[in-house]
């Protein structure tokens, strides 16, 4: 039997078994109630609170906008509706860089007002404090390398990244000290497949990818991006499985007619 089909609640330690059997995580994000409700039922193993809600909740550019506030917001209503997986939250720009002790605070806030059971964090060797000051506290921690969205005024661009062999050395220095520094997984995003295998085969925690190939222990998408109710996102690494942006539009075409046609409502849906 597979272990994720084998138990009730997803847990850091059932992730961590998943890896030792080779069994592939599944990762999705989610910011409200009815999507929470639906991927949980759907069997996802994890569900990332991300502050990607800054662009497709809220419609910023980028996600340095959201607020800690904004992300607790998001992440109760996702806690609320979930009964399996392990629920994981971004902590957003702001709340946590160069000062252990507001990232200690931003942690504790996510975990007491929301009831989720993991926070995620950018970075490798210059958070270090902060991550240990949080998991001392016990509040597990996700880590992220590769294309850190929240420095991309520092990077300038999106493009893909540790291609080149001083920045790909100090990524898997980097994965190492957040694997010994205590993070129970660490997401991968938009480097090299090689690479991002490289360091999933070095390290014991499971290694999320995101446009970081198949050699690593799991997947994580935006569910908006992998639903198609997003358009303007095209990136390489997605894989659309559906086109709800077409199939809602014409819904709400089609309830448009009916209301100016008077077809709805119909006898039947009146009283």
């Amino acid at each position: 039997m597979s272990v994720h089909k084998n138990v009730k609640k997803i847990t850091t330690h059932v992730l961590h078994k998943m890896k030792l059997r080779g069994e592939k995580i599944a990762m999705l994000t989610a910011y409200d109630y009815s999507m929470a409700r639906i991927i949980d039922h759907a069997g996802i193993d994890v569900i990332l609170v991300g502050d990607s809600a800054s662009n497709v909740m809220a419609g910023h550019e980028t996600t340095l906008p959201i607020t800690l506030d904004e992300m607790i917001y998001h992440a109760s209503s996702v806690v609320r509706a979930v009964d399996r997986a392990l629920i994981v939250v971004d902590l957003p720009f702001g709340s946590y860089q160069g000062n252990s002790k507001l990232a200690l605070s931003s942690a504790i806030r996510i975990m007491k007002e929301t009831g989720a059971h993991a926070i995620k964090m950018e970075g490798g060797s210059e958070i270090r404090e902060s991550v240990e000051r949080i998991l001392s506290a016990g509040i597990p921690v996700m880590g992220h390398l590769g294309l850190t969205p929240q420095a991309i005024h520092k990077f300038g661009t999106y493009v893909v990244r540790a291609k080149e062999e001083e920045e790909a050395k100090k990524l898997i220095e980097d994965a190492h000290l957040l694997q010994d520094t205590g993070c129970f997984a660490i997401v991968l995003e938009k480097i090299p497949a090689g690479l991002a295998g490289q360091v999933s085969s070095e390290l014991d925690i499971p290694i999320i990818g995101i446009g970081a190939g198949c050699k690593v222990d799991g997947q994580v998408l935006v569910v908006h991006d992998m639903l198609g109710i997003t358009q303007e996102f095209s990136p390489r690494f997605l894989r659309r499985y559906h086109n709800l942006f077409e199939e809602m539009t014409n819904s709400v075409q089609s309830y448009i007619s009916d209301v100016r046609s008077r077809d709805f409502p119909n006898k039947e849906e009146s009283y």
